[in-house]
């Protein structure tokens, strides 16, 4: 394999969950059936269906942000020169829609939790396991909407409280950034168990991994002993309607890491942001270029963020889990402790 210039077939072979992993990298492939029960939400203000894979093709029907479809397939376009040729089949088992741009859809479930109502001191780690679900003011769905959490946007709950009026549990989440507490209903957030976070290739030391991040390519690919062992495609700094944004190049170290963040900046309305839980963040510089989930978009293979690494959630994971420092369950960051390289090239 030549390092400097990873082929198709490569890239099949290391990605972290195969075809799958090229296809959509946010699906799930536990099921015997792998579009069972399998949706998509829309993170656009609008998206069209088309009647075959294409922008070119006949327009069906639009949908708004934060609708969500039924996935059934996927397609491959003929746009050869597309940086995303894939799109979803959107519809019932029995009527199919047509087809919607990929990038523009965050694959997600619904999965329903039983509430855990013995919560620990410090806090549990949890993720939404909805398309998505409010954050109240108050345990109860008439109190005012502080946000939206998104699927696998992660978050630490602290207390479980039960509303008397219909027996609703409700998780009271902290908001780490603003130091304020709000309410989730408990049955829409799953609780994340120590073995989903174990240290990956805990037997290969730090000093013989690295990531190396391509901006021409667009890809992320991790090394133990010089050998590529992970690679997924990424979204790095672009430009944007407030300005261009660039991710620096040169060797860094992943020093500062949290499992959750509240991520804001800017005005919204001309290209800032206001991001709930973006999940497993690793940090690399003082200014807070990081690698981290995504769910804002599923785009990735073009540059497109503020200058972090954007990474579909289950990539981010993987690699959160696979450097160092590691970050204990019960605390909420692990800062200045030795971090694994990092190479960003051209």
């Amino acid at each position: 394999m030549k390092l400097n210039n990873l082929s198709r077939r490569d890239f099949l072979k290391l990605s972290g969950v195969g075809l799958a992993g090229l296809l959509a990298p946010p699906l799930s492939f536990l099921f015997d059936d792998p579009f069972a029960a399998q949706q998509g939400r829309v993170t656009t203000r609008t998206v069209w269906v088309y009647n075959h894979p294409s922008r070119q093709a006949e327009k069906v029907r639009f949908y708004q942000r934060d609708t969500v479809l039924s996935i059934n397939n996927t397609a491959v376009s003929d746009e050869l020169d597309a940086h995303n040729r894939i799109w979803y089949q959107v519809g019932t088992e029995q009527y199919t829609e047509g087809y919607v741009y990929s990038g523009d859809i965050h694959p997600v479930r619904t999965i329903l939790n039983t509430p855990q109502m013995a919560i620990q001191k410090d806090g549990l780690l949890a993720e939404v396991s909805v398309p998505y679900t409010d954050a109240h003011k108050e345990p109860n769905n008439e109190s005012d909407v502080a946000y939206r959490m998104y699927y696998e946007t992660t978050h630490w709950v602290k207390e479980a409280a039960t509303n008397p009026q219909d027996g609703q549990v409700w998780y009271k989440v902290r908001d780490d950034k603003w130091d304020k507490y709000y309410y989730a209903r408990a049955e829409h957030i799953r609780i994340i168990s120590a073995d989903e976070l174990a240290p990956l290739s805990p037997e290969v030391s730090n000093k013989d991994k690295k990531i190396q991040v391509r901006l021409e390519q667009q890809i992320v690919i991790a090394y133990e002993y010089d050998n590529p062992v992970f690679v997924t495609p990424v979204s790095t700094g672009g430009r944007l309607r407030s300005g261009t944004y660039t991710t620096p190049q040169g060797n860094f170290l992943t020093y500062y890491k949290r499992p959750s963040r509240h991520m804001a900046a800017g005005d919204i309305a001309a290209s800032g942001f206001d991001l709930p839980g973006v999940p497993w963040v690793q940090y690399i510089t003082e200014n807070g270029i990081s690698f981290h989930g995504t769910f804002w978009h599923n785009d990735f293979g073009r540059p497109r963020s503020h200058g972090c690494i954007n990474l579909a959630t289950n990539s981010a994971k993987w690699l959160y889990r696979w450097t160092s420092p590691q970050v204990a369950m019960n605390k909420e960051f692990s800062f200045g402790g030795l971090g694994t390289k990092v190479e960003i090239l051209e």
